[in-house]
């Protein structure tokens, strides 16, 4: 079994990241979009699994929580204020034609589909809310 990037991420801007904790990336992917959201100048603010959202399992029926990868602020082309909220995983995850026969990657499927529908009902529910 091969071994896979994961460790404490070194901040270079600390005044941009808005997490509580130390970003700790569990993937090569994720410690790339940690240096993005770290160095990139369009991104004003960041954090690494900062919010949580629950969620009911389709595969278990359980309540549960979510907390997505990344919650960055960025301007647009247009100068802009963005605000979203980032998920970092593979292809065969998160694409319904991409999971194959592997009942593991389709269940992840299911599983992030559920996940990214509650993120959506909340984040949509709070917008309503401010504006």
């Amino acid at each position: 079994m091969g071994r896979f990037a994961q460790g404490k991420f070194n901040l270079k801007n600390p005044a941009k990241y808005i997490g509580g904790r130390t970003p700790t990336y569990r993937s090569s992917w994720e410690f790339a979009f940690m240096r993005f959201c770290d160095e990139h100048p369009s991104v004003s603010q960041w954090a690494s699994e900062a919010i949580k959202i629950p969620y009911r399992n389709p595969l278990t029926g359980k309540h549960t929580i979510y907390v997505p990868d990344f919650f960055i602020v960025y301007a647009d082309k247009r100068g802009q204020q963005k605000v979203e909220l980032i998920e970092v995983k593979p292809a065969n995850q998160a694409i319904k034609e991409k999971t194959g026969r592997s009942r593991a990657n389709q269940a992840s499927y299911i599983l992030n589909q559920a996940k990214w529908k509650q993120q959506e009902h909340i984040v949509n529910k709070k917008v309503c809310c401010l504006g």
